[in-house]
């Protein structure tokens, strides 16, 4: 399922599409660009926010729309933001009720802020695989601003997300995405519902921030540790976190005799307040 919604979030054999005609955008390699055709399975997706608590909605590469149909339909300001120059010009065409609300730029690359300033917003889409976690590290980074978020991305990375502590896949976004937000794997979409079909399934899943997202400790050093600690997984915090050369008798705490995928994200802020005042 990477397809790079991005790019084209259409359905290209869908001529229930408006004006659809075989070939109005057609799938770019290098975009990862798969065209979902169930929509069905679209509807389904725009369901997944609540549409409550923010005024405004960003679908993040909607390419021919197929997603974009269902939220027009909700009571909110949707945005989208496309990267394909194709799909920028399909959207424009068929979409009058986006009329100055298609982005043509990159997500990972743009201020965001300059759209909708200092107010709430959710992002939604079917996001291309090769830039999913990217763009979970950049809501990560305007988390301030981003109560709800959901969306499609390769089922194995969605699940890793989602993923609790004492797995082999909880990892780096496990326990920082869970930091501040509530994670849940929602449903499982396979690959004969995109044309050209990935060769995996994928995992639609929604983020709804914590009431209270603000960490007791510096939060650019949990960051930090998470990363550096996940970068030598296999070995215990205690060898693992040799950078930040803490004194001995602070490495002989219990859990720094553990490994990383052994703590929650709890025990991770408690490793990381035990650091900070010799980090800091």
């Amino acid at each position: 399922m990477k397809k790079n919604y991005s790019k084209k979030g259409g359905n290209r054999h869908n001529t229930s599409l408006p004006g659809h005609q075989e070939g109005d955008v057609k799938a770019k390699k290098h975009l990862g660009q798969h065209f979902l055709t169930d929509e069905s399975v679209a509807e389904r997706i725009a369901d997944t926010l609540s549409y409550t608590g923010y005024p405004h909605v960003l679908e993040i590469g909607p390419g021919m729309g197929v997603l974009t149909k269902y939220l027009l339909k909700k009571d909110t300001d949707l945005h989208v933001i496309e990267i394909d120059t194709e799909s920028v010009a399909y959207l424009n065409e068929h979409y009058p009720a986006l009329e100055g609300k298609v982005h043509e730029k990159d997500f990972l690359r743009y201020d965001i802020g300059e759209v909708f300033k200092q107010e709430q917003f959710a992002i939604i889409g079917n996001f291309p695989y090769n830039i999913s976690t990217q763009i979970v590290f950049k809501m990560l980074e305007l988390r301030d601003f981003i109560p709800e978020f959901s969306g499609m991305f390769q089922k194995e990375v969605a699940q890793r997300i989602c993923e609790k502590e004492g797995n082999k896949t909880y990892g780096i976004l496990s326990v920082l995405v869970q930091a501040f937000y509530e994670a849940e794997y929602l449903f499982t979409v396979p690959p004969s519902v995109f044309n050209p079909p990935p060769k995996v399934d994928s995992g639609v899943l929604r983020f709804t921030r914590k009431e209270d997202f603000s960490l007791p400790v510096d939060e650019k050093l949990f960051f930090r540790v998470v990363k550096t600690a996940f970068q030598q997984r296999r070995k215990t915090l205690r060898n693992s976190l040799k950078i930040f050369d803490l004194p001995e008798n602070i490495k002989e705490d219990a859990i720094f005799g553990l490994r990383p995928e052994q703590l929650s994200t709890a025990r991770f802020i408690e490793l990381t307040q035990k650091i900070q005042p010799y980090a800091i």
